[in-house]
């Protein structure tokens, strides 16, 4: 035996070796929802290391200056061309007031009198009747949508929801879009996402029983805060003018201002000042629910806001101020970019998300916006797209849009193979994702 033993440890150690060698790989073929459960020393060999804090940076444009002149109007094009994934429209602060002689033009005439009188806004309200849900990994936006519908007592899972938004499980995004998408196509209730909203809009839905969803960045708070920035939903249940805040159902962080329980079910405190911080993050995204009856009040809520070409107008002079107002924000140049687009001035919005990228985007930025993607591409920088979506994707590969748009830059390239790769990619990763199956079917025939 005795000559046995010495081939045996060295095939115990050479076995050893090959297994800490292979192990890093195989851990990290593991999905993260999984490997945030293993071990701490394990979990630091599965996760990938996060990147750099911001994405990659561009010189400052001397041009970005020109962008905040009011003197020149935009004059949105008839039908402000549609993204993959349109971004959100915007409008300008409301006053609290009625407009005058306000011409709502919602999609469809409403035919229902309102059901309550919009205005004056009282100085606190509380909306009742949700339901908190916890989210599972990575699903705060199928969990608040199914935490909403509780509201209107429709009993929807978040894995329900979920499987209609993110059929694949690792998918780090649901749009807005997607989100009131769901509600009119899966209910008979109604929904609308839009952009660029303020505290006077939230607390006129909220004092007339309209429930809304907002979309904010955060920093997570105690022991999260290592994660880093964020996006995420909120719901908005109740504010207070006396007390400066609102508060929120959180399906992260709970209804407490302990994270995590919901000793104190009135919601979690989010002051006028976060708001007016982590809101402006996402341009101010909301969806609104409500019932077909309430159609005519939602519209009167709204007033002008409901014509995209006024939102998009509004949304300029907006995104100016703000950018004027603080330059060193690379959201407010973000927003900007953002409304550019949909203006269909692709060179201005290159531009302002340049100045964004100038002053650093947070890395997970184009997990939930993808502005630059479009803008570059219209105006031919097809390697800055490649550059942002390679950066996104890299060991996160949980993003249709950055496949799709990496196709798209690969194809304008002439890289037929790589743009059918990306684009087979991004169809097959969300197969809900529409934009991919246009653009495989426009690319020229494989040859052979």
């Amino acid at each position: 035996m005795r000559k046995y033993r010495l081939p045996l440890l060295l095939g115990l150690l050479l076995a050893g070796i090959i297994t800490v060698w292979l192990l890093p790989s195989i851990l990290r073929a593991v999905p993260t929802r999984y490997a945030m459960r293993l071990p701490e020393p394990l979990q630091a060999l599965a996760l990938p290391a996060d990147p750099t804090p911001i994405l990659p940076t561009v010189a400052a444009p001397e041009a970005a200056a020109g962008l905040l002149d009011p003197a020149e109007p935009a004059r949105p094009t008839a039908a402000p061309p549609a993204s993959p994934t349109p971004e959100p429209v915007a409008g300008q602060l409301a006053t609290g007031e009625p407009p005058e002689e306000a011409q709502p033009t919602p999609t469809a005439e409403p035919t229902a009198a309102p059901t309550a009188t919009p205005w004056p806004v009282p100085p606190a309200a509380r909306m009742t009747g949700f339901t908190h849900i916890y989210q599972e990994w990575n699903n705060c936006g199928p969990a608040t949508l199914a935490m909403t519908l509780t509201y209107f007592g429709l009993v929807f899972s978040q894995r329900d929801t979920a499987a209609a938004l993110r059929p694949n499980a690792e998918d780090r995004n649901v749009t807005p879009q997607e989100m009131a998408g769901f509600v009119n196509s899966q209910t008979e209730l109604r929904a609308m996402a839009r952009t660029n909203g303020n505290r006077s809009l939230l607390q006129r839905l909220l004092a007339n029983n309209i429930a809304v969803i907002i979309e904010v960045g955060i920093d997570p708070p105690g022991e999260y805060r290592w994660l880093g920035w964020y996006g995420h939903y909120l719901l908005p249940v109740a504010y207070d003018d006396a007390q400066s805040q609102f508060w929120v159902y959180d399906s992260w962080l709970g209804t407490s201002e302990v994270p995590q329980t919901n000793a104190d079910p009135n919601g979690r405190v989010m002051t006028y000042d976060d708001l007016d911080v982590y809101w402006p993050q996402f341009n101010r995204n909301y969806i609104v629910l409500y019932r077909p009856e309430q159609e005519a009040l939602v519209a009167a809520l709204l007033g002008e806001e409901l014509d995209d070409a006024v939102m998009w107008q509004n949304s300029l002079a907006q995104a100016q101020i703000d950018a004027a107002r603080n330059p060193n924000s690379p959201f407010y140049w973000f927003n900007l970019g953002t409304t550019h687009n949909a203006l269909g001035q692709y060179d201005k919005a290159a531009i302002a998300f340049d100045q964004a990228r100038a002053v650093g985007l947070p890395w997970r930025m184009l997990w939930y916006q993808f502005g630059p993607y479009e803008a570059y591409y219209q105006v031919g920088r097809y390697d800055d797209v490649i550059l942002l979506a390679e950066t996104t994707l890299q060991d996160r590969p949980y993003f249709e849009e950055s496949y799709y748009y990496l196709g798209l830059a690969q194809a304008a390239q002439g890289n037929q193979q790589a743009a059918r790769d990306n684009l087979e990619k991004a169809s097959a990763f969300n197969p809900n994702f529409e934009p991919a199956g246009r653009a495989l079917a426009e690319l020229t025939a494989p040859e052979g």
